[in-house]
């Protein structure tokens, strides 16, 4: 429940949690912000990160441990099979899921390797509420298709609507139909769908899903790496789920998809990936490629003190004021540049606040990569490091031609337990100064473009000079402030 302030202009997010261990950071001055984008291709990927005053490129594997978490990490047992360690994580996630069958692999992206190997071939097809940049690519590798079936009332950047990562059940329904149930590899739900802004899937929405699998006889698999922000929204936004305890939610959760896998980098605050199932069927039909791709069955590739780590950071995941940091300093953030009439998603979602690129640069075609361009331009004003999830994040189809985004999107992401509310204000105060200057914003073109998640590694430059009119006008306003 939220902490009430008695003055309601001091009404903020209230932190459950004391800072104990702090990192020195760096803020250039403008023009080498300018020199070290460049230098990176305009792709924030490529930045150093000693040259990032806000990394807020991803919230995957850099969220803040508890003291509990590094505690855990001492009393890690390095054998390699047979470890204790492995034992407490399947307790851990026994407890929190209620899975007897577990599988490790070293993080989530592995895990969608693994159900890609054991479930995708040629002529099969993947359906998802939304894909996932990696998830796409492993299932495309081995040759199946994928199709996207989120409700469309999930792609209009600004409303009311609390689940926008919700299938359509009518056209998952009819697809399987149509597909034939032998040639669906598996139907994968996303909670919450990070390409659309972090959005939340309903409990009932998840339900019926599982119910069409059920009835159609093909396989149901959450990705469950986001599903502690998805708790939070089905506690304070869905009626059924407010008096549940959080405990039961994952359990019913569980007791309904035939697999579940996370990235542990998110879900649980540590790093690695797991795949359980509370059918042993579906373990024994994957486990052959974990020591093939990953490591052995009780570590899968992960460092035990790591291991030990995500144990403890699955039992924190099942309390709310645990859970609850990341989607309120979300929402603040999304709410103070609504107020200044920046376009942003809303309601916001998990994961991060999104930028609405599209309505931000409304000239500036998906060729010239809008997502890509605002991200650019605001770390060069700003130090903040975000992450393009547009047109960028795409890939090509097998003809070349761009496959364009339905959002274009810049993400800033929030590690959780990380940034203090200054930090957020500071954010928001130089996104606010971007919007009221984004008629300098221009362009971007590719000079080396990687044929797979190019995103990653692919590099850009402007089109033009703007990036260096933006700068002059930076200093214009700034004067000798970073």
């Amino acid at each position: 429940m939220a902490v009430k302030f008695y003055k309601s202009e001091n009404q903020v997010p209230l932190e459950m949690h004391k800072v104990r261990m702090v990192q020195k950071l760096n803020l250039l001055p403008v023009d080498e912000r300018l020199r070290a984008m460049q230098e990176a291709g305009n792709n924030t990927f490529l930045l150093n990160n000693r040259d990032v005053y806000m990394d807020m490129l991803t919230d995957s594997g850099v969220n803040a441990m508890s003291d509990l978490q590094f505690a855990a990490m001492m009393r890690a047992d390095d054998a390699y099979a047979g470890t204790e360690t492995f034992t407490r994580v399947k307790a851990a996630i026994k407890e929190v899921f209620g899975c007897d069958n577990v599988l490790p692999a070293h993080q989530g992206r592995a895990c969608e390797n693994i159900l890609a190997e054991a479930y995708c071939a040629p002529g099969k097809v993947a359906l998802m509420n939304f894909h996932f940049t990696t998830t796409k690519a492993h299932a495309t590798r081995c040759g199946a298709t994928v199709e996207e079936l989120v409700d469309p009332a999930g792609l209009i950047p600004q409303s009311d609507n609390p689940f926008k990562g919700n299938y359509n059940l009518e056209n998952l329904r009819n697809r399987i139909d149509e597909i034939g149930s032998e040639n669906v590899a598996y139907v994968r739900v996303e909670a919450g769908t990070n390409l659309i802004g972090g959005q939340p899937v309903s409990l009932e929405n998840m339900l019926a899903v599982t119910d069409i699998c059920h009835e159609k006889g093909v396989r149901s698999v959450l990705d469950a790496s986001l599903l502690q922000d998805n708790i939070y929204f089905m506690k304070t936004r869905e009626a059924r789920c407010k008096y549940m305890e959080l405990k039961e939610i994952y359990h019913l959760l569980a007791d309904h998809f035939d697999i579940i896998y996370f990235s542990a980098r998110k879900l649980s605050f540590a790093k690695g990936g797991i795949i359980c199932s509370k059918d042993p069927k579906f373990t024994r039909e994957m486990q052959v490629y974990i020591p093939l791709y990953e490591g052995f069955l009780t570590y899968g590739g992960i460092d035990v003190r790591t291991m030990e780590a995500m144990a403890q950071g699955l039992y924190e995941s099942l309390d709310m004021e645990y859970i609850s940091q990341g989607p309120l300093f979300i929402d603040y953030l999304a709410k103070e540049l609504d107020a200044y009439g920046v376009p942003v998603i809303l309601p916001p979602g998990g994961l991060g606040c999104h930028l609405n690129a599209g309505a931000f640069v409304p000239d500036l075609p998906h060729n010239q990569y809008p997502a890509a361009a605002v991200g650019c331009a605001l770390y060069i004003i700003s130090g903040v490091r975000g992450m393009e999830r547009g047109t960028v994040s795409e890939q090509r189809e097998p003809d070349g031609t761009e496959r364009y985004a339905e959002l274009e999107l810049q993400r800033l992401a929030v590690p959780r337990r990380v940034f203090t509310l200054s930090q957020i204000k500071y954010v928001a105060d130089r996104v606010k100064w971007l919007w009221d200057n984004r008629n300098l914003i221009g362009g971007l073109e590719w000079t080396e473009e990687p044929d797979v998640l190019r995103f990653f590694f692919g590099r850009m430059k402007e089109i033009g000079y703007w990036q260096e009119e933006l700068v002059a006008k930076f200093k214009q306003d700034f004067g000798d402030s970073l």
